[in-house]
């Protein structure tokens, strides 16, 4: 088995604490923006527990974002103390984990492009604010989706919840879930007033896809 990580958080040591992940083969990485990256010191506690470096999977753009961001990992270091060992790998297709195959899927993050990625049946889609039309093709008989959301107001780099119903209608999954929400959106409100099969993500949910 893989246990595969999209992206490393700013909260990622609580986050593993609160749920108790105690192993990490692969990192996916959507893009280097602060919220998605700043965690990355974090991955030391899993070479220690796996006696191993971890593999990391982005783009030239979020590859090379990460090697100056976190010179420190990927230089000499020039003090002591650990650093996290990790082996970087670029995305230029689908590829395969443990067995899965990986479709990446390009997105525009306003006019930033980024990645989003489907595993079989199951495509993640964070950060984003336009499908290209390349990308949809990608995305056919998706079943379950997890999709930008950020609130009812028009974002420059977010879809709103309309623009996210508007996906969703589009691609017809069994079930989607939206994520990257606002504290604009209250939960329990919102939930109400999505379609059947639609809701908003929540901190420690768990799908079987």
């Amino acid at each position: 088995m893989r246990y595969v990580l999209v992206d490393t958080s700013t909260d990622l040591r609580a986050q593993a604490l609160a749920h108790d992940i105690r192993r990490v083969d692969a990192i996916l990485f959507t893009h280097s923006h602060a919220d998605h990256v700043m965690g990355l010191d974090e991955v030391r506690r899993f070479n220690e527990l796996q006696s191993g470096p971890v593999a990391c999977y982005g783009d030239d753009r979020t590859l090379a974002e990460l090697r100056r961001i976190f010179a420190y990992i990927f230089d000499p270091p020039s003090v002591g103390g650990g650093v996290p060992q990790l082996s970087l790998f670029r995305i230029a297709g689908p590829f395969s984990l443990g067995g899965a195959e990986i479709v990446p899927i390009p997105l525009l993050h306003g006019p930033w492009p980024i990645l989003g990625f489907r595993i079989g049946a199951f495509a993640y889609l964070t950060d984003c604010n336009r499908i290209p039309d390349e990308s949809w093709a990608l995305l056919a008989g998706v079943r379950v989706l997890v999709l930008d959301a950020l609130r009812h107001r028009p974002h420059s780099t977010h879809f709103t919840v309309d623009e996210a119903l508007e996906v969703v209608s589009r691609l017809r999954p069994i079930r989607a879930y939206f994520t990257h929400i606002a504290h604009d959106l209250p939960h329990g409100a919102t939930c109400a007033r999505l379609p059947a099969g639609v809701q908003l993500a929540y901190d420690g949910l768990v799908l079987e896809v």
